[in-house]
């Protein structure tokens, strides 16, 4: 029971498009490797962030829903999310994000890490966190971040939770999580004994509200399986434990099944394949709007709804 390989993409709700991929893409420094739309509500965007070659782990993504109130803390919402970076940069990073009007929050230290928390232009709570594991990562030659200073892609996520002992037994016994033990109020788990990329964290607060999606807020978080028999392998254990998953949907760049876990927040189950150059060349990816084949019938009425970005 070894099918999760680690985080595959987290995605987010957004305001402004513009504000969105210009923190990304400039301050931020990742690089917008697929321009598409949402394909259940294609009137707003689905901008993908990643590394040089959009590997997957490497995925932050955003709807932009401007309209949407802002998120509110509760129960059952992934509540963080950490981007790695290499060891020894954060002080470059601290530099960076308050000359360009980043409120940092105070230097962190979580098991043997240092951990930056602050927030993007739409409050949406992340943090850098300096991390020697390997991982999968490929510099981007344009970034405005020297390539030994770059976001590496993801590292964790952070969920609060009305019942620890109910997500931590989806996980270890459906999933197949290692439990990795509580550091302070956090609870830790891992895949395959853990690596960058490849944790989640429960923090219990069992009179706590639900929390609600808006803007500043994760939409849903999706783990990495290599291919459509791993995926089906986990749907049919997801299914026996009566979370209910969808059927295998197809999003064109990869193949994906959505569920909730027991304390309410959603999950996907994402391969890895085809990836983003199925459709676009390598050199030229994000540079302009890609739409699943069966949408592109539609593209003038959705060009024409969506703000221009450059």
């Amino acid at each position: 029971m070894n099918e999760i390989l680690g985080l595959h993409h987290v995605t987010a709700i957004a305001g402004d498009a513009r504000e969105n991929l210009a923190f990304y893409t400039r301050t931020l420094g990742m690089r917008l490797v697929k321009r598409s739309v949402n394909q259940d509500s294609p009137g707003t965007y689905h901008l993908f962030y990643a590394d040089a070659v959009a590997h997957p782990g490497t995925d932050l993504t955003f709807f932009p829903w401007p309209e949407m109130a802002p998120a509110k803390a509760g129960v059952g919402l992934t509540m963080e999310v950490s981007l790695a970076i290499p060891g020894g940069s954060l002080e470059f990073w601290i530099e960076r994000l308050e000359s360009s009007g980043v409120k940092t929050g105070t230097l962190e230290e979580r098991r043997g890490e240092r951990c930056l928390p602050f927030a993007d232009p739409h409050g949406l709570p992340l943090v850098l966190a300096e991390t020697a594991d390997a991982r999968e990562f490929v510099a981007w030659d344009k970034s405005p971040i020297a390539a030994k200073k770059q976001i590496m892609g993801l590292h964790s996520v952070r969920l609060w939770e009305r019942s620890l002992d109910d997500t931590s037994a989806f996980l270890t016994k459906v999933l197949g999580f290692e439990d990795l033990g509580a550091d302070g109020e956090w609870h830790r788990f891992g895949v395959h004994g853990g690596g960058s990329g490849k944790f989640l964290e429960l923090r219990e607060l069992p009179e706590t509200a639900r929390g609600a999606w808006g803007t500043g807020g994760v939409h849903h978080i999706a783990w990495r399986v290599a291919d459509l028999d791993a995926e089906l392998a986990v749907r049919e254990r997801i299914g026996a434990a009566r979370r209910r998953p969808t059927d295998v949907i197809d999003r064109f760049w990869f193949k994906s099944v959505y569920f909730l876990e027991p304390g309410g927040a959603l999950f996907e189950i994402a391969t890895d394949g085809p990836g983003f150059t199925v459709d676009e060349k390598l050199e030229s990816l994000g540079e302009k709007l890609v739409l699943p084949p069966w949408l592109e019938p539609s593209r003038a009425q959705i060009e024409a709804a969506l703000p221009q970005l450059k």
